[in-house]
């Protein structure tokens, strides 16, 4: 169960922490996803979600060098309970047979939740550098939700087929 998080007494350090698991959350549904995908016969999909989740690691580890470098290894008050899908897109947003074109726009979906996650943090942030930090977030999923955008523009049409042609029927046995 997912512990409220009271934005008004983070520090800098508690705000980097959670920056940090909100990309290790969202790295390991990008790799939960890439698999699926590449069981499902998907590779163009599962791709995608591999650079998802290599972009999301690059993210966490650039914070966490960061918060090492301000904090060295003082001991985190912030744990994976705190949050739940921030960035992460919901599990239910895989399916069996994604087009690229789909996935795409779960990773869009996902940038602009992690958008308006900050954008309302904002809201009970009081301390000063937590309001840059979490401003800086915000912005970085703009450039994210750009960069996602921009590969779709990239894409050919969706194929228009239904999922549900693929499955197989029920057989006796």
């Amino acid at each position: 169960m997912a512990h409220e998080i009271k934005f008004d007494e983070l520090t800098l350090k508690d705000a980097l922490d959670f920056a940090v698991l909100i990309e290790d959350e969202a790295q390991e549904r990008y790799e939960e996803f890439s698999h699926q995908m590449e069981q499902h016969h998907t590779p163009e999909s599962a791709r995608f979600f591999r650079f998802m989740a290599k972009n999301e690691a690059k993210h966490g580890d650039d914070l966490r060098r960061k918060r090492e470098s301000i904090f060295g290894s003082e001991p985190s008050r912030i744990d994976p309970s705190m949050l739940v899908d921030v960035e992460a897109p919901e599990y239910e947003k895989a399916a069996a047979f994604m087009s690229p074109r789909e996935a795409l726009q779960v990773a869009y979906e996902a940038e602009v939740k992690a958008f308006q996650f900050f954008d309302s943090a904002l809201d009970h942030v009081t301390d000063p550098a937590v309001r840059e930090l979490f401003e800086e977030l915000r912005q970085e999923e703009v450039e994210h939700q750009t960069l996602v955008k921009q590969e779709i523009a990239k894409l050919p049409s969706d194929p228009g087929f239904d999922p549900d042609d693929f499955v197989d029927e029920p057989v006796a046995q």
